[in-house]
């Protein structure tokens, strides 16, 4: 068992910290803000993650987590320091480090013996030792390691992706730390790929850049696929096969959102340009992305031929992906302030992400169910993939509907099926079913 404290209690810093403690460590969360470090004490949770409050109350209640404001409590006995805070994006699209650098000043200032300081936090390659410089600063002494740690967690399966995960990163400058390090991730038994601080801290960005160019990739095919006839799905089946490409990130959409991908992709071109290499296929990937999710407003209008003013518009989902309320980069926040700015009215449902959406997509009407968001409306269209929305009576919704009309980001349902429900049915990547004229 070892004593860990993770500074940080989002998204990253509670899931790490949680399944930390579930493998029988003593995990201590800090965090600044009382109000959310007194709900987490009761299990509360501020994010919507599958299992996680479950998880929490198990181990507050077998006293392996704990949580408080009091960094200098947190961190007498540990001997694993975890730096989990956020490095949202600037204006510039420069990760912002005035968290991380806060940290890492308030660290230095309460070390008083040996520990392995970790940035779980996705960071520009240097920061390790930027942050080693701040911490010998604050501490007036260097008994200590710096290193890095970062995570692969998906919104939505973070507690499966920590507890199976495929590998974990750690970048060391000492055997020590290297030790430290493994022991705590031996319980997981996963691969360790152990390097210097600055591999490790540009793995993370060099894996994100490559599953976000994945999906602009098969988003590019899935637009070639409309024009020539062919179906983006079977494409992708049967790229999918080849075990040099594999199956994941083929699934043509309307893009990725949340917090990794759109934000490190965006820190990794200025990585390049401050190293002065000009990331060129990155760039483009970050273009494709911002033009596909405009792909299902495009649809819609063609749907209705060319005029959506007064027209009712039914949303289902909001958040970025399914099982989350993240609404971070979600496509609807680009979508539905261009309806509305076209005069359609708008009614949106999600399962989880409304609260969240409404913080962030001005004048949003939202309904308590899926069924109330399309009575009456003139077409569909499914951002999120749900599996609510999945498990939808077609049938029936096509009643409920004014047009049969759905525009389908996300691929959800087979060609024949909406054509011998009547749908007019536009998806991405594979013809348009118009059974319906409208």
């Amino acid at each position: 068992m070892m004593n860990i404290c993770v500074i940080g209690t989002g998204y990253v810093g509670l899931v790490s910290g949680v399944c930390f403690s579930d493998i029988g460590n003593n995990v201590t969360c800090v965090d600044i803000d009382e109000n959310k470090i007194e709900n987490l004490k009761k299990g509360i949770i501020p994010i919507y993650e599958p299992g996680l409050d479950e998880l929490v109350l198990k181990n507050i209640e077998e006293n392996r987590l704990h949580f408080t404001t009091e960094l200098q409590t947190a961190m007498n006995d540990a001997e694993v320091v975890i730096i989990a805070v956020g490095t949202p994006p600037k204006e510039t699209g420069e990760a912002d480090l005035r968290f991380v650098e806060a940290v890492a000043r308030s660290i230095g200032k309460n070390l008083t013996d040996y520990k392995v300081i970790v940035t779980k936090s996705t960071v520009p390659v240097g920061t390790g030792k930027w942050i080693k410089g701040i911490i010998a600063e604050e501490a007036g002494h260097s008994n200590f390691d710096v290193a890095s740690n970062p995570e692969f967690l998906r919104e939505g399966s973070a507690i499966y992706d920590t507890m199976n995960m495929e590998r974990a990163v750690i970048g060391v400058e000492s055997d020590k730390a290297k030790d430290v390090l493994s022991n705590l991730h031996e319980p997981f038994q996963t691969n360790l790929v152990i390097a210097d601080i600055e591999t490790a801290e540009m793995i993370k960005y060099a894996a994100n850049a490559f599953l976000a160019t994945k999906i602009s990739f098969i988003n590019e095919i899935a637009n070639i696929c409309e024009l020539v006839g062919a179906d983006v799905t079977k494409v992708a089946e049967g790229m999918g096969h080849d075990n040099r490409i594999g199956k994941a990130f083929l699934s043509a959409g309307i893009g990725y959102g949340g917090s990794c991908f759109p934000k490190d992709t965006n820190a990794l071109i200025n990585i390049a340009e401050n190293a002065g290499y000009n990331l060129k296929i990155v760039k483009d990937v970050e273009n494709v992305n911002a033009q596909q999710r405009y792909r299902v407003y495009d649809k819609l209008v063609e749907a209705l031929n060319g005029d959506i003013s007064g027209k009712r518009i039914a949303i289902l989902g909001l958040a970025f992906k399914p099982n989350t309320d993240d609404m971070r980069a979600a496509p609807s926040i680009d979508i539905i302030p261009k309806l509305h700015s076209d005069g359609a009215e708008v009614l949106a449902y999600d399962p989880v992400a409304m609260k969240n959406a409404k913080k962030e997509i001005a004048g949003l009407q939202t309904v308590e169910s899926y069924e109330q968001a399309v009575q009456d409306a003139d077409a569909v269209i499914i951002l999120t993939d749900w599996n609510e929305f999945k498990e939808m009576d077609l049938q029936d919704l096509k009643s409920k509907l004014r047009h049969p009309v759905m525009i389908d980001g996300r691929n959800m349902f087979p060609l024949e099926q909406m054509e011998n429900l009547g749908f007019y049915y536009a998806s991405i990547g594979r013809k348009t079913v118009k059974a319906a004229q409208i």
